[in-house]
């Protein structure tokens, strides 16, 4: 079960939970795949619904190898996802949101 306080989130592959957190690994290797522009584009294109299918994709696979899975975004392609393209989203927003939440004190 994922755990928000730790910046986790769960997505719903095929009818499988899998939790994803966006690791500075998993942001480093979001970062090469999107190849241009910065993290801080990535999270407006997001708040302002600017995104793409590519970068919730991109989220989505970051955040599933944060957690541990060791598959490639191919392997998403006929996968799917619970509430289709809006519940991809919405758990890639979530995952951003969590990564870059501050703490509160």
């Amino acid at each position: 079960m994922a755990n928000p306080w730790a910046g986790e989130a769960t997505v719903v592959i095929d009818g499988q939970a899998h939790d994803c957190k966006l690791t500075l690994g998993a942001l480093a290797e979001l970062e090469a795949e999107l190849g241009e522009g910065t993290l801080i584009e990535l999270v407006r294109r997001f708040e302002s619904g600017g995104f793409s299918g590519r970068d919730v994709m991109a989220v989505i696979v970051a955040g599933l190898r944060g957690g541990g899975w060791r598959g490639q975004s191919t392997d998403l392609i006929a996968a799917e996802i619970e509430d289709g393209p809006v519940g991809a989203a919405k758990v890639a927003a979530t995952l951003l949101a969590r990564a870059f939440a501050t703490p509160e004190r």
